[in-house]
């Protein structure tokens, strides 16, 4: 027979904060628009892992509709941002982050 091992909400606690502050350095440290973008999306994938826990642990499915909703801004965030990082390539033939203040006026 085997047994059900349960994680405590400790865990997900633990691994929401630690992908949040890895994707919080992302930004602070990384030039690249892609990488930026993939950190922004790892900080709020960390809150949608904190709902989703806190809502299970308390019984609550409120949460995770309002989740459900943070998704769905999310990939419509990175749709727009994918377009403007594709026309800023064509006008500046880089991603740098620093470079895009050339695009003023």
């Amino acid at each position: 027979m085997g047994s059900t091992a349960t994680v405590n909400i400790d865990f997900f606690v633990i691994l929401s904060s630690l992908l949040f502050v890895i994707g919080a350095f992302g930004v602070m440290i990384r030039r690249n628009m892609i990488v930026l973008l993939m950190c922004i999306e790892l900080m709020l994938n960390a809150v949608n892992l904190l709902l989703v826990s806190f809502s299970t642990y308390y019984g609550n499915a409120d949460a995770q509709i309002f989740v459900f909703f943070i998704i769905v801004v999310a990939a419509a965030e990175a749709t727009v941002v994918l377009s403007i990082l594709i026309l800023a390539y064509r006008h500046l033939r880089t991603i740098d982050v620093s470079l895009f203040n050339k695009l003023k006026g």
